[in-house]
């Protein structure tokens, strides 16, 4: 029976008041050039208006996954395991993974399938970027995505649904589905990446490339531990916050780790060590998304990720990998996020600013 790698431990870190990195260095902000309408916004209108299913007992949206004030976000629901002696075995072209490209947990396990090589072994469909609440991530008919012609889903909602009709769950991506039992296998990121990982190797096209090392793994699990909470579910921590309290103690824990990754990545190549792991993975898909959404629209605002030479450098590295590179779509990210919140965006107007500096030339290879 495989165990899963553990996951983070969402214990949160002691973080005082940091000196900004700006205040710290005298760093002059870059003149950033404003890109065109048509590059970062859709070509239709795209304001949503909510209503929450009377049916549902659970959260459906971040928005809604609050205690306190604070944000909690709640677990993943369907948690089986893909694995040669269980009820799913590892075959080519029996499984397809839903995504939304604005979703960093999706694109997570994209990024995956992508360096590990297993396009045509497991299909894919992509949602179009505007979230709805009662439907989920999307539709899979818009522009830039692949229409679902598995299920014929119109919505992610609908794969719950078909999936012992779940009507009450978060209707969120990924989404790890079995054609030959018409069912959801997994929706936790976390657990999707370690079976793309070592689970389809028999069908990758790089089936050498292990991403969780055994000699790293103490590493990438101290790494997670602080950067998941403070970081990854930090941003949201400040975007979704609903008390003042909740809010300052979240910018508080994401900037003293922010602080620390800069600190490490200035004595190594990658956060976990002298290799590219599911630590950077992790990590990558906040960073890349900081700047175009997170300094707005979540509050993030005592810095942008290109204040920071070690990290501005080392998120340039890891986007120029090509299997990285391939899985993000600044279009679909900056859409979904400032046209999916009323409550934080009324009027979904997509900010048009920000130039790509994520696609310069970077200078890691000096570790």
């Amino acid at each position: 029976m495989h165990i899963p790698r553990s996951g983070p431990s969402f214990s949160q870190l002691a973080l005082g008041k940091k000196t900004s990195h700006r205040e710290a260095t005298g760093a002059a902000l870059p003149d950033l050039t404003i890109l065109s309408v048509e590059a970062f916004t859709p070509k239709r209108s795209v304001i949503r208006s909510f209503s929450t299913p009377a049916m549902a007992s659970k959260a459906q949206t971040a928005v809604e996954e609050t205690d306190g004030g604070a944000f909690k976000r709640t677990d993943a629901e369907f948690r089986n395991w893909i694995q040669s002696d269980s009820d799913f075995a590892p075959e080519a072209g029996r499984y397809h993974l839903y995504i939304s490209y604005a979703c960093p947990w999706a694109c997570r396990c994209l990024t995956f399938l992508y360096l590990k090589g297993l396009e045509g072994v497991i299909g894919l469909s992509p949602g179009d970027p505007p979230f709805s609440s009662p439907n989920g991530h999307g539709s899979f008919g818009a522009e830039g995505c692949i229409p679902d012609d598995l299920n014929g889903a119109k919505f992610v909602r609908d794969l719950y649904e078909l999936s012992k009709g779940q009507t009450g769950s978060k209707f969120s991506v990924p989404v790890l589905w079995d054609k030959q039992k018409g069912v959801i296998v997994n929706n936790e990121s976390a657990e999707i990446v370690q079976m793309l990982n070592d689970q389809f190797n028999d069908f990758a096209k790089n089936p050498g490339l292990d991403l969780f090392p055994d000699d790293l793994q103490p590493a990438i699990d101290e790494v997670n531990s602080w950067t998941y909470p403070n970081i990854n579910n930090g941003v949201y921590r400040c975007g979704f916050a609903q008390s003042q309290q909740a809010y300052e103690d979240a910018f508080r824990d994401l900037f003293g780790a922010l602080d620390k990754v800069e600190s490490i990545l200035s004595k190594q190549r990658y956060i976990a060590g002298n290799r590219l792991t599911e630590a950077d993975i992790r990590l990558f898909q906040t960073l890349i998304r900081f700047d175009v959404v997170y300094v707005v629209y979540f509050k993030c605002n005592r810095n942008f990720i290109h204040e920071f030479p070690h990290m501005s450098n080392y998120t340039k590295e890891l986007y120029n990998i090509p299997g990285i590179q391939k899985a993000v779509n600044i279009s679909h990210i900056k859409t979904h996020y400032f046209t999916s919140h009323p409550t934080l965006n009324h009027y979904a107007v997509v900010p048009i600013g920000c130039s790509p500096w994520w696609e310069e030339p970077h200078h890691r290879e000096t570790f």
